[in-house]
């Protein structure tokens, strides 16, 4: 039986495409979201809230008890948009729930079969936004200690043969954006403006990009935040 790699957020955008590649990468692969998937990439699915602390720990114990679970990947998350007057400070425990803390019990979860196997690739998928973005408050100041809980974890787990990265995708092309944001639209040619690349990024960027990081090849590679972004953070632009 092939390795199992455990994507959050997998059910569809760039969860789903991050499925699709790992699973062409020869993993089996297990989606952890609240829908169904719009694909067939996965072959277990777990219907899951990952604010509820006990389901998830219970659900995803159960999950990897006598599986090689080797690769996580931590893709769900929530926003909330809303300027400083307007933010609910209770909404950032509602997206600290999902963006920072179901990242620490997906992993905890994870870790007995990965330290068996002397083997583990975590992946955080952060967000350009933890570098800064108005109307977004929670959600900058979750990516942002996700960044933090990375580095942690790095130096906690390496010598178990396992690494810890994270992504920091910029804007991605998937449906959701392409809703907010139609191609054509005024808005969305401003916001490519700013790319220096003049595209947005595709899921499937970012899926490479985990790819790489849950590969054996990447085995010296840990505590890193790579931005897959065109661009966009490379100074003012």
């Amino acid at each position: 039986m092939s390795d199992f790699a455990i994507v959050t957020g997998g059910a569809r955008g760039i969860g789903a495409a991050i499925a699709e590649r790992l699973k062409a990468d020869g993993l089996s692969v297990a989606v952890v979201d609240r829908i169904t998937p719009e694909h067939d990439h996965a072959e277990e699915v777990l219907e899951l809230d990952l604010s509820d602390v006990e389901a998830t720990r219970a659900a995803l114990e159960k999950f990897c008890d006598g599986r090689r679970v080797t690769r996580l990947v931590n893709n769900a998350g929530i926003v909330e948009p809303a300027d400083v007057e307007g933010t609910d400070p209770y909404s950032i425990d509602k997206v600290a729930a999902v963006n920072l803390r179901a990242p620490l019990v997906c992993l905890q979860a994870a870790l007995p079969s990965m330290k068996d196997a002397q083997l583990g690739r975590v992946v955080n998928i952060s967000s350009r936004v933890a570098l800064g973005k108005e109307l977004r408050t929670a959600y900058s100041a979750t990516k942002a200690g996700l960044h933090g809980m990375t580095k942690t974890w790095a130096l906690e787990l390496g010598r178990h043969g396992i690494t810890v990265n994270a992504l920091g995708p910029g804007p991605i092309a998937t449906e959701l954006f392409n809703k907010v944001n139609p191609p054509g639209d005024p808005r969305t040619e401003k916001i490519i403006a700013t790319v220096p690349m003049k595209r947005t990024g595709t899921p499937e960027d970012v899926a490479d990009a985990v790819s790489f990081f849950c590969s054996e090849r990447a085995g010296f590679v840990t505590g890193q935040v790579l931005y897959v972004c065109g661009g966009m953070t490379i100074g003012s632009v």
